[in-house]
């Protein structure tokens, strides 16, 4: 059913595409962790400057749909100045409603909101997860080992 709300939401996810924020590299990462999604193709580095327990920086490359992109773009905004502890429980919000364990309404997500109508298509939740994925790799990465680990999505979300 195509109504202004699902409208609204599928340009915010086409501008996000269009123009990610966040994108290309940070010149001096302190974490950083690849996704890749064999399935479609989709493959994300995140790259974060951490200090004192803050997402003080985020970049991310690579190549994926639109929702992968868009959900990455999304991802950094939504981190970026805020505590490590504030990301963890943003995406483990942003999964649970792509799942369907958690109501949209329920879960504090800003504008990722947006990709909970994806929570229908259970083939591009990994789309939507791959970026977040990442980062979760990398915010656990320590922080003297920058060797990039590489998670890839080949399980059920």
């Amino acid at each position: 059913m195509n109504t202004p709300e699902n409208d609204l939401y599928q340009e915010v996810v086409l501008e996000h595409k269009r123009a990610p924020r966040n994108f290309g590299h940070l010149a001096h990462p302190t974490h950083q962790a690849r996704g890749t999604n064999p399935q479609c193709g989709d493959n994300i580095a995140v790259e974060l400057e951490l200090r004192d327990g803050c997402v003080h920086d985020i970049r991310f490359s690579g190549q994926g749909c639109a929702i992968c992109i868009a959900s990455t773009s999304m991802m950094g905004e939504a981190v970026k100045g805020r505590d490590v502890a504030f990301a963890q429980q943003l995406q483990q919000h942003f999964r649970a409603v792509l799942t369907g364990e958690a109501e949209p309404e329920a879960a504090p997500l800003g504008k990722l909101v947006s990709l909970a109508g994806v929570g229908r298509y259970p083939s591009r939740i990994k789309c939507a997860l791959l970026g977040w994925h990442a980062l979760m790799h990398a915010l656990a990465q320590e922080a003297q080992s920058l060797d990039a680990p590489t998670v890839t999505l080949e399980e059920a979300p």
